[in-house]
Parts: C-alpha cells; sequence; structure tokens
C-alpha cells in the first residue's frame, strides 16, 4: 500500500493542497490503481499486435472527380454569365494576368 508521505508528495508535485481526510481516500485509491497496474502487468502480451487506436480507423475518401459547373444567370435575364464575359476558356473566365 501507498504510504501518506507517499500521497503529499505527489500531491506536492501537482500543486493540490490535500486535507487529511482526503489524503488518506488518496492513499486507498492510489493503491488500488497501483494494484490493478500490477495485476496487467501478469498478463502475457508477447503475441499481441501493436496498435495505435482501439478501434480500426480506415479514411474514407471519394474519387476526385472534375464537374463542369452550372452555367451562372443574371438575374431576370436568360443570358448567362459567360455568355456575358468578354473572354472565356473552357469554361472559365479569362482574366489578365496579375503575376509574372
Amino acid at each position: 500500500m501507498i504510504s501518506k508521505e507517499e500521497v503529499k508528495q505527489i500531491a506536492k508535485l501537482a500543486r493540490l493542497g490535500l486535507t487529511p481526510k482526503e489524503i488518506e481516500k488518496m492513499q486507498k485509491e492510489l493503491s488500488s490503481i497501483l494494484d490493478y497496474i500490477e495485476k496487467l502487468k501478469e498478463i502475457d502480451v508477447s503475441n499481441a499486435e501493436p496498435m495505435s487506436h482501439s478501434v480500426e480507423v480506415k479514411n474514407i475518401m471519394r474519387k476526385d472527380i472534375a464537374k463542369k459547373p452550372a452555367p451562372y444567370r443574371t438575374e431576370g435575364s436568360g443570358a448567362g454569365l459567360m455568355e456575358l464575359a468578354p473572354e472565356t476558356k473552357e469554361g472559365y473566365l479569362k482574366v489578365k494576368s496579375i503575376l509574372k
């Protein structure tokens, strides 16, 4: 069982101010945690594969397929925005280069 002095040292390192009643409670709880860890050490894990997650994680990705954009319409007119542009190229507005 963990001693009261060890609990006080742990509380000091964690910057916790514990009352004597809380020290007793922590002494019991920390001892039970350490006992459980000792119990886990008895388990043979030599054949277990290392893993990074407890659940298998897999990315689900959709295919990256380019779609032709729908023609843009101006309000109230039947003409498409592309038809009103001075220059277009492959369905896109063509503008002057700003970086050279």
